[in-house]
């Protein structure tokens, strides 16, 4: 009996410690897809002339990209040591070996939106803008994430 019950036990820990990790591998998931909508859906399709130039719009996508910037670091603090299903994208584990580097790279990327915070003020500024962005998010995305589902 004593046999089964420490069994069952360890079972539920580790069903626990699976769903902790699944936890956390979603929070990073998340907070990379909440900026890719600003960064993708807005920023770059207004500056390839797919959606309508809106001011309000590149306001508010650098704003929110300026907000989940900087919940980047704590939000990449566990390593969940596994990904999602169905991810699109994972951090490679050079990651979590290098966490000082990655943590060092996230002042580049806030200083590239808050300079172009106030400037752009149309389609041409816009491009310029978002290519300085990119850029600064391009130097982790690069040395830090995978691909998975290259089309």
């Amino acid at each position: 009996m004593i046999r089964a019950v420490v069994a069952v036990g360890a079972v539920l820990v580790g069903i626990s410690a699976v769903m902790a990790q699944q936890d956390i591998a979603k929070q990073q998931d998340d907070l990379m897809r909440s900026m890719a909508k600003p960064q993708y859906g807005v920023l770059l399709k207004m500056s390839r002339g797919q959606i309508p130039y809106d001011q309000a719009a590149v306001d508010a996508a650098l704003a929110q990209l300026e907000q989940g910037v900087a919940k980047i670091a704590t939000t990449f603090q566990p390593n969940p040591k596994m990904s999602l299903p169905n991810a699109e994208y994972i951090a490679k584990d050079t990651l979590w070996d290098n966490k000082a580097d990655f943590d060092s790279k996230i002042p580049a990327v806030t200083k590239a939106i808050g300079d172009q915070k106030g400037k752009v003020k149309d389609v041409e500024s816009l491009k310029a803008a978002y290519k300085a962005i990119e850029d600064q998010c391009d130097v982790c995305h690069d040395k830090y994430r995978i691909h998975l589902k290259k089309q």
